[in-house]
């Protein structure tokens, strides 16, 4: 059996299910992310706050809590530096007949590296879409990740899932890379983005032949490739002769845990203005601690908690957020987000607490 044709060339441009997965992994989960995040929900005045019976309190609360629930992207100096990047090597390889060169994002978990690749993929398909404004048959961005232990055909299969295309078990596995091939090219697809590229080894056979198979797509696709994965620097995708042309083709771009300066402090200033919170004071998080008259800022305090990893950091001031919802305390303070509990590389690298100077 094999992959059958792509209906009127195929499933994934007819009209979106409204109830279709929001995966980035999806055609139709990575369109819905193109479109940005729902407007912040307003705060009410104490006033109409009062009036607000018990089911509309409620419902007000919920939207907020939605609010905070959702990832905030920040721009920050790596993510607009893998855009820079990114797009210049979809300039360069636009007239490329072959040998297209592709940019590697690697770095420790928590350290944006996902954002800043889809970031890009959404600075490509918005530009894509003002110079071709009304065109529905154009998919200018391919997201994949690839499965822990992956083979050949289950990275194949990613990227037919991700166009809506059937595989069925006993799909031939030239077939499945056909019909890909001949969608991205007809959609005229111009930046692939793979996520998770760490989970391929050169040193093992199944790893081998996934890279082989991704280099087959690149060779095939007249489009850009991204790869993201952790310690790319230093893992097995880079080994043997494979790693070694991956190496010759590949940009690499390294993220690493923020430093305490400026960039920090901004970034905690941009995500406490996204909380809509009727009881906390503006600024950057300031915090009367002991001894009396002593002030210190929670920006330092995130920062030694965080380890300055951006994912943490986020999570931080957003579980912070949504206690503050529940319990009716309606702001962040150092003892909410002390309350907070990070993912393990986080806490494992965090400061100890700060004493107070006497």
């Amino acid at each position: 059996m094999t992959i059958s044709e792509p209906t009127a060339r195929h499933p994934a441009l007819g009209e979106p299910d409204a109830e279709a997965n929001r995966q980035l992994t999806t055609l139709d989960g990575w369109r819905k992310s193109i479109e940005g995040p729902p407007v912040p929900p307003d705060l009410l005045p104490p006033g109409d706050l009062k009036r607000l019976s018990t089911s509309e309190r409620d419902f007000y609360d919920d939207d907020r809590l939605d609010h905070h629930a959702r990832m905030l992207v920040v721009a920050t100096s790596f993510v607009e530096k893998t855009v820079v990047c990114g797009r210049r090597l979809v300039l360069l390889n636009r007239h490329a007949i072959s040998a297209r060169r592709g940019l590697m994002v690697s770095g420790l978990p928590g350290t944006g590296k996902t954002s800043a690749i889809t970031q890009l993929g959404r600075a490509h398909e918005l530009l894509d879409r003002a110079r071709h404004p009304n065109v529905a048959d154009r998919i200018p961005v391919l997201y994949i990740t690839v499965p822990p232990a992956a083979t050949a055909r289950m990275v194949a299969a990613e990227f037919a899932r991700f166009l809506g295309l059937p595989v069925r078990p006993r799909s031939n596995m030239t077939d499945i890379i056909e019909a890909v091939v001949g969608i991205c090219t007809d959609t005229r697809t111009g930046l692939v983005l793979v996520d998770e590229i760490h989970n391929v080894s050169q040193v093992t056979r199944a790893g081998g032949e996934v890279s082989d198979t991704l280099k087959y797509f690149s060779e095939r696709i007249p489009a850009t490739f991204v790869y993201a994965g952790i310690g790319l620097e230093t893992s097995e995708l880079l080994a043997g002769t494979r790693g070694a042309q991956i190496s010759g083709r590949f940009t690499l771009v390294p993220t690493r845990p923020f430093p305490y300066g400026a960039e920090w402090k901004g970034l905690v200033a941009t995500m406490e203005e996204t909380l809509p919170l009727h009881d906390h004071p503006p600024g950057t998080l300031p915090l009367h601690d002991h001894p009396p008259g002593t002030l210190i800022k929670l920006d330092r305090y995130l920062h030694d908690q965080t380890a300055g990893m951006i994912g943490a950091l986020s999570h931080a001031i957003r579980g912070a957020a949504i206690d503050a919802i529940l319990s009716g305390t309606e702001r962040v303070t150092k003892e909410g987000l002390s309350a907070i509990p990070l993912d393990h590389a986080a806490e494992t690298q965090k400061k100890p607490a700060r004493k107070a100077p006497r």
